[in-house]
């Protein structure tokens, strides 16, 4: 899966003067049986601080590809990606290996791969010759649903 840069979430205007407030209602929506909805909000919520906490070490990148679908990350995802936390067993992450940008889980032991999250993809093992660098840790995935 590879991805496209979109841009940083400090550079983002609407981030430094404006505020989008959604009403946040109580309860929350069953994924499984219909239960009944009350018209209660709980609070605003403003999307942004749900999605970044460190804007100026956040930015966006659109995923493409399908070697990630198991991990709930789809072709076409605008992916939340912070540089400013250090990677660790398990994230998924933005890596560039050999110059080109990937998302995939990074797993460190027993040895160090990058690890698709699609049974039709190979992992990529990391050698002390391999070129990897991590661009950052994916934080959030913004998916549009089509109609």
């Amino acid at each position: 899966m590879r991805v496209t840069y979109l841009g940083s979430a400090e550079s983002a205007a609407f981030l430094a003067s404006k505020q989008m407030a959604i009403p946040l209602y109580v309860e929350s929506v069953s994924a499984g049986f219909p239960s009944p909805a009350q018209d209660f909000v709980e609070r605003s919520l403003d999307l942004n601080e749900l999605c970044i906490q460190n804007p100026s070490s956040t930015f966006f990148v659109r995923a493409q590809g399908d070697s990630m679908v198991e991990a709930g990350i789809h072709s076409g995802d605008v992916l939340v990606i912070d540089r400013s936390l250090s990677a660790k067993h398990g994230d998924i992450v933005i890596a560039s290996i050999h110059g080109e940008l990937t998302v995939k889980e990074l797993q460190l032991k027993p040895t160090t791969v990058l690890r698709p999250h699609n049974k039709a993809y190979p992992v990529i093992p990391i050698s002390e010759h391999s070129e990897l660098e991590i661009f950052g840790i994916v934080t959030g995935v913004v998916r549009r649903l089509e109609r």
